[in-house]
């Protein structure tokens, strides 16, 4: 690693710790040259995670937009915060784990319906009517009516 002050690139490791919730290594170096300490941090380098929109554009997963709409979704609803953003990074962790570099976000939206349903009906349904679009009131019905019905 070289050094940020004099640019040797001998230095030592004088500790080592988890960063970032376990994401990262936190590595406390000194420099072999000037004596001088300084901080590093070691990830693992993961390949981006695609998004394919319905018009088939790509973009970058982003956990910030998905936490989003989930927070809309809930918004006056008796659901924590911390709740949501554990469910945002579940899928994540999901979308992740497959392993898979590209995600249609269909998928994306199947995986926060299925979640959203068992933490909060009401924002089911909310998610459900943006995702889906439905396009009168009848389509509308029948998702509330398959609700009740599972419940039963």
């Amino acid at each position: 690693m070289r050094c940020p002050y004099c640019g040797a690139f001998d230095s030592r490791v004088l500790d080592s710790r988890p960063a970032e919730e376990g994401n990262s290594v936190r590595r406390r170096r000194e420099c072999s040259e000037c004596g001088r300490r300084f901080t590093t941090y070691e990830r693992v380098d993961e390949l981006p995670l695609m998004v394919v929109k319905k018009d088939g554009r790509r973009e970058t997963f982003d956990r910030s937009k998905l936490l989003a709409g989930l927070i809309t979704a809930c918004q006056k609803r008796p659901v924590p915060i911390n709740a949501l953003e554990e469910l945002a990074g579940e899928i994540e962790r999901d979308l992740k784990s497959t392993m898979e570099r590209e995600v249609h976000s269909r998928d994306i939206g199947e995986q926060v319906m299925r979640r959203l349903r068992e933490l909060d009906e009401v924002a089911y349904v909310r998610f459900a009517s943006v995702y889906r679009e439905f396009r009168d009131v009848q389509e509308f019905m029948r998702e509330i009516e398959q609700l009740i019905t599972r419940k039963i």
